[in-house]
């Protein structure tokens, strides 16, 4: 007798099997898709990750396998593909005052600093690189709020943030800056998180004073900066290490072309200036390290 259930059972193992089979050919063409698209330089043996992060959209889009999903970003048989895998790839782990040495050593060294500076040469501007889900830049503003209180109140400069990001969907939940309980856990304190967030049902939301300062928008690093202007302060931190090291060249070269004279760039603890060195001067924040435009 034949048992028409188990033949069922073994076409759906069958159809998972080729879904998750990633050739490597195809696995070569994706990744140069990738870096084509947004410079990230996939290592080998990264076969799982990939299937892993793509058999949510394999599904949506009816995709049957991996091949299938190399041809649809190669030909852009699916207008919307592209920018969601970029999503899928690019959406990184971040919280709140990663490393902290930064964030101190802005409130208490360089905003003083810049803060001596005459009104004349207009706000401080400081651009968060790859800001993902916005609590890099959000950080940032709650330090420049925490130095203003400090100062009675006022600033003699305003501060400007431009916060930027690849991908649309992550850079649209920054704007929005909602976040939950799992999310303001990390890396924030209660005080803070009583001072600068509103509760919302199961939510926390950021009050506005620290919102309005921020200007949200999409980069590619790949790209020109020049439509960002002239920034004081850049952070550029735990973006690099997902580049080859000619784009992580070329990307330092644009952010010191970004940076006014003797303009900061922070980078994260494991990052360095990868054949760049001789544009910046390494300055030890004690903790820390910090890279003065030269």
């Amino acid at each position: 007798m034949i048992n028409k259930d188990s033949n069922v059972n073994n076409d759906v193992f069958a159809k998972v099997a080729t879904r998750d089979n990633v050739d490597q050919t195809e696995f070569d063409q994706f990744r140069q898709f990738l870096e084509e698209a947004c410079g990230i330089s996939l290592g080998d043996n990264k076969q799982y990750l990939v299937n892993n992060r793509m058999r949510r959209l394999m599904d949506e889009h009816k995709i049957e396998n991996f091949g299938d999903l190399v041809r649809s970003l190669k030909y852009g048989f699916h207008s919307k593909l592209k920018e969601q895998v970029i999503d899928a790839m690019t959406t990184n782990e971040t919280f709140w005052f990663r490393d902290i040495y930064p964030y101190d050593h802005l409130k208490n060294a360089l905003l003083p600093q810049l803060m001596g500076v005459s009104k004349m040469f207009g706000p401080i501007r400081i651009w968060s690189a790859a800001c993902s889900s916005g609590q890099e830049p959000y950080s940032i503003s709650i330090m420049v709020e925490e130095f203003k209180q400090r100062n009675m109140g006022t600033l003699p400069r305003q501060v400007q943030v431009v916060a930027t990001d690849l991908s649309v969907t992550v850079l649209e939940q920054a704007r929005q800056g909602e976040y939950d309980k799992l999310s303001v856990m990390r890396g924030l304190s209660n005080e803070r998180l009583d001072k600068f967030f509103d509760k919302s049902e199961n939510n926390w939301r950021v009050k506005p004073i620290l919102r309005d300062r921020i200007d949200f928008r999409p980069i590619n690093l790949m790209d020109s900066f020049n439509v960002l202007g002239k920034f004081d302060i850049i952070f550029c931190r735990n973006v690099l290490i997902y580049f080859n090291a000619d784009l992580k060249r070329q990307i330092l070269q644009k952010i010191h072309a970004a940076l006014k004279p003797q303009g900061v760039l922070y980078l994260g603890s494991s990052e360095g200036l990868a054949g760049a060195a001789d544009l910046f001067e390494m300055v030890r924040c004690e903790p820390g390290i910090l890279y003065r435009a030269v």
